[in-house]
């Protein structure tokens, strides 16, 4: 089953963070708080959408999909980012990746967008065929760039 994430969803989508972070051996990267993710989603201008999926059978939360809205200038609308999507390990293999995907590309679809993107780490290979497996390809022509910390700094000031 998938929801819209609710503001008592914050703990255990805080706790999908860090354990996304484990994962993918970067916990130390994860420093965003409970309150941040507040007021990031449901605080008076929501910067971030989240799902949840919830295991049908004990109602509890198994993973989580964190997105918000990039703009395509070529296209003239607007598309979903994928920030995150998590399953736990023990849920893996039940669909609810593919069901966090199946209802983000439903809200492009709905919505008129038309881009539904999202990163994923080269050595992810699990994640990468599943990807491919829905339809998706890789955008190898695209190197990412970044600025955080002293760069960000240093350039901003």
């Amino acid at each position: 089953m998938i929801r819209p994430a609710a503001p008592a969803d914050v703990p255990v989508i805080h706790g999908l963070i860090r354990e996304l972070a484990e994962y993918e051996k970067a916990p130390e990267e994860a420093v965003a708080t409970e309150e941040q993710l507040r007021e990031a989603l449901f605080g008076e201008r929501p910067a971030v959408y989240a799902h949840m999926a919830v295991d049908e059978g004990t109602g509890e939360p198994v993973g989580f999909a964190m997105w918000f809205l990039n703009f395509s200038t070529w296209r003239g609308v607007h598309g979903i980012y994928l920030e995150d999507l998590y399953v736990r390990p023990e849920a893996r293999g039940g669909g609810h990746g593919r069901a966090l995907l199946t209802e983000l590309a439903r809200i492009c679809v709905e919505r008129g967008y038309q881009r539904l993107e999202w990163s994923v780490l080269d050595w992810n290979e699990p994640a990468i065929g599943f990807y491919q497996a829905l339809g998706a390809r890789p955008q190898d022509e695209w190197t990412v760039f970044r600025l955080t910390d002293e760069a960000l700094t240093a350039l901003g000031s």
